[in-house]
């Protein structure tokens, strides 16, 4: 007997960059290893991304070209559809085949909620959300944002990377599932280059706070501000960030290099799909804040990056969300809730790296294969 037809959802074409990339194609790539018969379908109703153009573009040459060669190169090139706003014009499988595998479809995972208008897609049998942005999602619905309660009712059931929900935030009418990021071991092994670095690859913010009933739901620029002075502290360890240089002029880079940040061009650095998995697995280990907002609410969020970088055998130390609820910490994960914690785990790490390497792969196979995770995935989406 067949196993169930899925089809993802995302916005790899929308941002042709390594780290987006990524989080979406483990998904479809690891539905049809487990033998699903799978599809991706991004459908966003958003003018698509340029980093040749270095902004939004009018048309989508690049992004389906991008598209299409990211499909061939997981065997799923004759498996995608996408679809320019300008006209609504498709890509991909011809209408014909699209609209069967839509009306036949037994499941569609709507990763980010990244499709324009769900209800197009009714007649799969389950739609299911997948909630990564625990925390600012349930502030939102919290707050009455119609858009955003309007795109939840359209689906079946609904999932969360917030694995300890409701944690600090506000209730909601749904119950999240807990779930987390697949992680294609595999496309993952352990490399023996290594610089001596701690890294992330980060935005330093990407909209305003948030305020509900008199608490602040930020970014990470605030988090940041409170461990500016963590270099200083940690020598001779080096820290590095990835961060959007020159694309902003809200990144202090001026104050990071003087205090001792070493700053790199994500554009340069990891740009694509190969550069971006060679940067986290050439690095020692990851350094990383999360979202203030993810950290007021306490929710278990844990970071798509900072699973990569354990898969690859590289230690994380990231601050702290409620994770180590659901994720072993002390070991290849070390979590910090202020700078005097993060001098201790960087530390640690130091001292006892391959200790530490060896748990953060043995986390990763445990907790992020995506075989495991996707298997209970699906399971749960289909249920009911």
């Amino acid at each position: 007997m067949p196993r169930p037809r899925i089809i993802v959802s995302g916005l790899i074409a929308q941002y042709p960059l390594g780290g987006v990339a990524w989080d979406y194609v483990q998904y479809v790539a690891g539905l049809a290893r487990l033998g699903y018969d799978a599809y991706y379908v991004e459908d966003t109703g958003i003018w698509p991304y340029n980093p040749e153009e270095g902004g939004i573009s009018k048309i989508c040459d690049y992004n389906v070209r991008y598209l299409q060669q990211l499909m061939d190169r997981f065997g799923l090139g004759s498996r995608w559809a996408y679809c320019f706003p300008h006209g609504s014009q498709w890509f991909g499988l011809s209408d014909a085949s699209r609209k069967e595998v839509i009306e036949t479809a037994d499941l569609l995972l709507n990763i980010s909620g990244t499709l324009a208008a769900p209800a197009k897609y009714r007649s799969v049998r389950r739609l299911a959300y997948i909630d990564s942005d625990p925390v600012f999602t349930q502030v939102k619905l919290a707050r009455g944002e119609t858009s955003l309660a309007s795109l939840m009712v359209a689906h079946d059931v609904h999932f969360s990377f917030g694995e300890a929900l409701p944690g600090n935030t506000p209730p909601t009418q749904y119950a999240w599932i807990p779930t987390r990021q697949p992680i294609l071991l595999d496309e993952w092994p352990a490399i023996d280059e290594r610089r001596e670095v701690f890294t992330t690859v980060m935005n330093w913010t990407t909209a305003r706070p948030i305020v509900h009933e008199g608490v602040r739901y930020g970014q990470k620029d605030i988090e940041f501000e409170r461990f500016i002075d963590l270099p200083a502290r940690v020598k001779p360890t080096e820290l590095e960030i990835a961060v959007n240089l020159g694309k902003t002029r809200k990144t202090p880079y001026d104050l990071l290099r003087h205090k001792g940040w070493r700053l790199a061009d994500p554009d340069t650095v990891c740009p694509d799909l190969d550069s971006y998995r060679h940067y986290l697995s050439a690095s020692k280990a990851e350094w990383s804040v999360a979202k203030n907002g993810y950290v007021v609410g306490k929710s278990g969020w844990f970071s798509c990056r900072s699973a990569c970088y354990l898969a690859a055998g590289r230690p994380v130390v990231v601050e702290d969300t409620g994770f180590d609820a659901v994720i072993p910490t002390g070991r290849g994960v070390l979590s910090f809730s202020n700078p005097d914690e993060a001098v201790a785990d960087i530390r640690e790490v130091e001292a006892n790296y391959d200790a530490h390497a060896r748990a953060a792969r043995e986390i990763a196979h445990q907790y992020f294969d995506a075989r495991k995770v996707l298997e209970r995935l699906v399971e749960a989406a289909l249920a009911g």
